[in-house]
């Protein structure tokens, strides 16, 4: 699937896609923009992501996680890929499934953990699960679960950026369902108009829930509502990590320049339910198949192969050592108190 980033002419947006919501094919992309090294340190990410959501998924089974354990297994590459283009002092608002964008934006796993498993001394302070926090330190802003609202935030983020003169882009997420809500098209419309700084990706992971693309959406490409507002577009192979990054790269420094925003959408697949709640039934099974061929760290695993950065066994090592390291974790975070009851009440109004 090839990279398809709307152009600029006499500065408004023109736009061109090339893919479509089934699984990509074709061999990964190659980015002339990264060194070995910074490939090693996405891999690492994607690994951590992974091992993170089997850690918790076992937790899950295990009745020690509660609630919502969103799994983004599927999604690495899309979450990862677009948080590495980010500059330092650019925002990210992340959704339910960008744990690996949590990752590459420097966030512990200690603070991910007390924050996904409710406990007390969190930056949510116990009173709640999931990644619904905000490091002003790190500027990650988590998402909140009325799903598009996050948008409208970010733009007015980079709005207040702009006002105080910085060069700061702010990047967001949705996926296919929340894609059509009302606040994704004023979110994006404010920001076009505006000429605000504002990366938006949808991860199109081919269910909203239990909903397919075919009851959610008319158009082809959910890119192509870009034209529509002005903004720049493309649709991309959200299974690879490389040609991910590059994209969001290239968009994130256009709109720094520019002040246009961009809709990009990653096009992958969630392997899992919604949550782990949710037995995934109603997904036909070849989808299922066709989908796990193009898993995202497998096939970044053989790019590291391919190019010598690793070597099989040393991949395999890495995963147990990370494996490791979020059980042990997980244990330590488990054996944390629970918020007081008091907590639940604080900060709920103002005076």
């Amino acid at each position: 699937m090839a990279t398809a980033v709307a152009k600029m002419k006499n500065g408004k947006a023109t736009h061109n896609t090339a893919s479509s919501g089934t699984a990509p094919n074709g061999k990964p992309h190659i980015s002339s923009l990264l060194t070995d090294e910074e490939r090693k340190q996405i891999f690492f990410r994607m690994l951590q992501a992974r091992e993170f959501d089997l850690a918790m998924i076992r937790a899950y089974k295990q009745g020690r996680a509660f609630g919502g354990v969103y799994s983004q297994i599927g999604n690495e590459a899309s979450s990862v890929g677009s948080a590495f283009a980010l500059a330092a002092d650019d925002a990210y608002f992340p959704m339910h499934r960008n744990v690996g964008g949590h990752f590459t934006r420097g966030q512990e796993l200690r603070t991910m953990l007390m924050n996904f498993l409710a406990r007390e001394g969190s930056m949510m302070r116990g009173t709640d699960g999931t990644g619904h926090y905000a490091d002003v330190g790190k500027k990650v802003f988590g998402n909140v679960s009325h799903l598009g609202s996050m948008i409208p935030v970010a733009a007015g983020y980079v709005m207040a950026a702009k006002m105080r003169g910085e060069n700061t882009v702010a990047m967001t997420y949705i996926g296919d369902g929340g894609a059509q809500t009302g606040e994704f098209h004023e979110g994006i419309n404010l920001a076009a108009v505006q000429r605000l700084p504002l990366i938006l990706i949808i991860e199109n992971n081919q269910y909203a829930y239990s909903s397919p693309n075919s009851v959610e959406f008319a158009c082809e490409r959910l890119s192509d509502r870009a034209l529509g507002y002005g903004c720049t577009g493309a649709t991309i192979d959200g299974t690879d990590v490389e040609l991910v990054y590059e994209t969001c790269k290239n968009a994130v420094e256009a709109a720094r320049k520019t002040g246009i925003p961009a809709i990009i959408e990653s096009v992958t697949m969630r392997m899992r339910g919604h949550a782990e709640h949710d037995d995934f039934s109603y997904v036909p099974v070849a989808m299922v198949e066709e989908w796990q061929k193009r898993d995202p760290v497998d096939r970044y695993t053989q790019v590291m192969i391919s190019r010598r950065l690793y070597r099989a066994e040393e991949i395999e090592l890495l995963r147990k050592s990370l494996s490791e390291e979020m059980n042990a974790a997980i244990d330590d975070v488990v054996a944390l108190p629970f918020p007081a009851r008091e907590e639940g009440r604080k900060l709920v109004f103002v005076d």
